[in-house]
């Protein structure tokens, strides 16, 4: 068996054999394991991954990491991440405390209930860690202008919804553009760790856009959601999930002519609960409760403490890898399952190259007589996009947006798109807006290499305006 003074001693031995001397003070510092990471050498490093005492400074003072969602797997993750040396984080999150969070949310306690979850758990990490700010954004998601995301060196998500993850996927792969050789330009490249736990199963995965399979690229993953026979909700309901689901789906729109129900507004999910008891009540069937009310519309899995624990470890890993080089990054989808026993299965899974989200763009090649109105239209019969209620952005520049910005610009409809790309040959524009698949509505950004034809062989004149 070692003693004290045998380890004392082989750490020496190991740190004689590296560039980078580390304090005397090292070995019984709350940094030690951070420091063994950032300020030696190894042979599991990334290429670039240079050990120095101003790479551990740049991790606690300058960069800045994004978690996005404060529920179960986010607290898990604020606190790994706030003791991994990360002391710059912000979250965000839409929702408020319930009492059914306080089981696995550890953050949040009884007289917490009713608060914003981003702000009460910012509030606690930074009472525990010293040294560490924490900036809490309570708002949707989709409220953040596009280059808030951009602020960020890392977004990691702790997220329990297809449709938010397909969102910030999106929103990070916006911002990666390709050389002429179609290769990912490094600088533009905003990498991500998802992490996500049902029950005692879990994963964890890094995503690089443009390196590795974005989260649009394996989509297939997710098993489409279970629904029930409406002859069997409207006539012989047999479980509380068939009289939630009618209540959902049936009654909802006999009452609500007209008005769409939001999931995600406490009111009408309360209206969903107590006319699924209602129903419940009337068929002789037990089990209705508001916390499955939500789990059924939401489609909701019970969150298992331990699970969102061992899932954030992997996720704060994967995250001071990539900021840091200090290891080579998981290749690149983590799986655990817990349910019998322990067992974990990394799987590497490749790229799309024809991704609509993280590849080069969908290639569109347009006359330089079609306007706006017209490039809208054809995004919405597009066979790869089906997009509706679409914004266009040029770099930078909003072409057309929906929502308040409409009317400022509606002008633009008539325009040509080529005049309002500053009459270039080709160019990268993003757009923003709704596309159905599986029969679900989602929102995001997409990335469209639209081409003009002839304008190659335009002269000085015609490119500057004459015809």
């Amino acid at each position: 068996m070692h003693t004290d003074s045998d380890i004392l001693q082989l750490e020496d031995a190991q740190q004689a054999c590296t560039d980078v001397p580390m304090a005397e003070s090292t070995v019984n510092s709350r940094t030690r394991d951070l420091d063994r990471l950032l300020l030696r050498a190894g042979h599991l490093v990334d290429p670039n991954f240079q050990p120095s005492i101003e790479l551990k400074d740049y991790i606690q003072d300058y960069a800045r990491v994004l978690v996005v969602g404060a529920g179960g797997l986010g607290c898990e993750l604020l606190k790994d991440l706030a003791l991994s040396g990360f002391k710059n984080l912000d979250v965000i999150d839409m929702d408020r405390i319930e009492v059914t969070n306080l089981n696995r949310q550890f953050l949040f306690r009884l007289e917490d209930v009713g608060k914003p979850k981003a702000e009460v758990a910012a509030k606690r990490v930074m009472e525990r860690v010293s040294g560490v700010k924490i900036v809490p954004h309570f708002c949707r998601i989709e409220d953040k202008n596009i280059d808030f995301y951009n602020d960020f060196i890392i977004i990691v998500l702790g997220l329990d919804s297809v449709e938010a993850r397909s969102y910030i996927n999106s929103v990070a792969c916006s911002f990666l553009e390709y050389d002429e050789n179609e290769k990912p330009i490094e600088e533009t490249v905003k990498p991500m760790v998802d992490g996500g736990t049902e029950g005692f199963k879990g994963h964890a995965r890094v995503i690089i856009p443009g390196m590795t399979p974005c989260f649009e690229c394996t989509i297939w993953l997710f098993p489409p959601q279970v629904k029930f026979p409406l002859c069997t909700l409207a006539e012989t309901p047999r479980t509380a999930a068939h009289c939630i689901e009618y209540a959902h789906l049936i009654k909802w729109d006999e009452i609500h002519s007209g008005k769409t129900f939001d999931p995600d507004d406490p009111e009408d999910m309360q209206w969903v609960y107590k006319e699924a008891l209602k129903r419940a009540e009337l068929f002789g069937i037990p089990g209705v409760t508001y916390s499955l009310t939500q789990g059924v519309v939401k489609n909701i899995i019970p969150a298992i403490a331990s699970t969102n624990a061992i899932i954030s470890a992997a996720c704060a890993l994967e995250t001071l890898k990539i900021v840091s080089g200090c290891s080579k990054t998981l290749d690149n989808y983590l799986t655990f399952n817990g349910v019998e026993g322990l067992h974990t299965k990394v799987t590497h899974f490749e790229m799309d190259i024809n991704c609509i989200v993280c590849g080069p763009g969908v290639h569109m090649e347009l006359d330089t007589s079609c306007t706006l109105q017209k490039f809208l239209e054809l995004l919405e019969k597009h066979p790869k996009l089906h997009l509706s209620k679409v914004s266009v952005i040029f770099e930078g520049k909003n072409l057309y947006m929906q929502g308040p910005l409409e009317q400022e610009t509606r002008s633009n409809l008539s325009k040509t798109l080529f005049d309002l790309m500053g009459r270039v040959p080709s160019g990268t524009v993003h757009v923003n807006g709704t596309s159905s698949k599986n029969d679900k509505k989602t929102s995001g950004l997409r990335k469209l290499r639209v081409f003009f034809k002839g304008a190659d062989g335009m002269t000085d004149m015609d490119t500057a305006g004459g015809a």
